[in-house]
Order: structure tokens, then C-alpha cells, then sequence
């Protein structure tokens, strides 16, 4: 298996490390079946209370009418990129994608220097699964289009993969932590930008006062509204 990386450009004074990732390609065929929306309108008559007497009045209420659809979708996809390590929160590492994939070079043991690189312990085939639930999102979003109409179900899509390939490479990161109120916090930055995600503290207490002034607000606004 051959190994791509990324240099380590401006790095930052913390603690670095290569992470292993697999891309996968493949051409994929999808067929789905769903219903498409379409919406109609209909008149209601509603009573309702105008300085002080009942009236009737009419309005115009939106509805859908559902049709059964079927079809074929197909995208290729092109560097799917899945972590191959569970050493590092995915919530996390996952928030610094994009990656520039179309810039990375065959590995060098000199862009090592002075770093870690991390072993893969998520293997071909159980990322290749990830690689899959992540392509799905986006064929589903492919079935909608195709479906048309103003509203979409898709109720199955059955897919198949050809033209499959593969990379393992090592992606540069930059990992840290503080701590705050005796609770550590992670950090981590993406090496070859500098953009940053990670866990930060949160305030109880200003938390509940946002909810509760959110509340006062609602409240407001429906006793200004009812007493008009």
C-alpha cells in the first residue's frame, strides 16, 4: 500500500501529529423508489372573532398529493476521505474538513521529522463501510433531485460500487489542551492551514439565563399580540 502526506507548513508550538486516513473512489449506480409531493390548495371556511361577533371567512390551506416514483441515479466519487484511528474524537477531527486531497505527495520520511505519525486501527473494509454511509448521504440528496416535484420521500435506494480504489495517507494535525475549572479540554489544528476545532467550556449559568430570557421573549410577544 502506498502512503501520501501532507507537508507541515507554519506550524504552530504544540504537539504534532501525522493521522491516518483512507479515500476511497468508486462509480456508484443507485436505484430508488419514493413518492413525490405536489401541493395543491383547497379552500376552508374558519370562524373567527372580529370586533367582538363571530364571522365566517374563507382561506386557502396547502396540502400535497403523494405519487409513487422510482429511478436510477449514478455520481462518481472522488477521494471520500474516512479517520482510520480512533485515538482522536471524530466530532472533532471531522469539523477540519475539507482537506486539499488533490495536494498531497508521495510519503517522504523526511516530512516526519521532529514528528509522530500515527498507525491506522481502522482497517480497509470498516472504513470503506464509513466511506459508503458517507457517499449515501449524498445519493439520497441525488434521488431527491431526480424525484423533482415540491417535496420528496425516498423510501430505498440500492446501490452498487465498481471501480474501486484506495489511498492511506497521513494527514497533519496539531493537538493540544487546556484546562478549565480543573477539566481538560481539547483542542485540535488542522497542519497545513491552521484552522482550529475543538471542545470548549460552557456556562451553566449563562446558559439557563439565555433559555429562560428566550421564554420571557415568547411570552411577550404572545400577550403584545392577544391583547392588540
Amino acid at each position: 500500500t502506498e502512503i501520501y502526506t501532507l507537508s507541515l507548513h507554519d506550524a504552530l508550538p504544540i504537539y504534532g501529529i501525522y493521522t491516518p486516513y483512507w479515500t476511497y473512489d468508486s462509480d456508484t449506480t443507485s436505484r430508488y423508489t419514493g413518492e413525490r409531493g405536489t401541493y395543491y390548495y383547497v379552500t376552508e371556511s374558519y370562524t373567527t372573532t372580529v370586533n367582538g361577533k363571530r364571522v365566517t371567512r374563507t382561506r386557502q390551506v396547502r396540502k400535497v398529493r403523494w405519487t409513487p416514483v422510482s429511478g436510477m441515479v449514478a455520481r462518481f466519487f472522488d477521494d471520500v476521505l474516512v479517520l482510520a484511528t480512533k485515538s482522536l474524537p471524530d466530532k472533532i477531527v471531522n469539523e477540519l474538513e475539507p482537506w486539499p486531497l488533490k495536494s498531497v505527495t508521495p510519503y517522504q520520511d523526511a516530512y516526519l521529522s521532529g514528528f509522530r505519525s500515527e498507525s491506522y486501527t481502522i482497517g480497509l473494509k470498516d472504513g470503506f463501510k464509513t466511506a459508503r454511509e458517507k457517499m449515501d448521504v449524498v445519493i439520497r440528496e441525488d434521488a431527491r433531485r431526480d424525484i423533482g416535484g415540491d417535496e420528496q420521500r425516498v423510501h430505498s435506494v440500492n446501490t452498487s460500487y465498481k471501480k474501486i480504489t484506495f489511498k492511506h495517507i497521513l494527514l497533519p494535525i496539531w493537538i493540544s489542551a487546556y484546562r478549565f475549572n480543573d477539566k481538560p479540554y481539547r483542542f485540535v489544528v488542522k497542519g497545513c492551514t491552521g484552522d482550529v476545532q475543538g471542545e470548549r467550556p460552557w456556562s451553566v449559568v449563562k446558559i439557563v439565563a439565555l433559555v429562560l430570557f428566550i421564554i420571557a421573549a415568547i411570552v411577550g410577544i404572545y400577550f403584545l399580540a392577544t391583547s392588540a
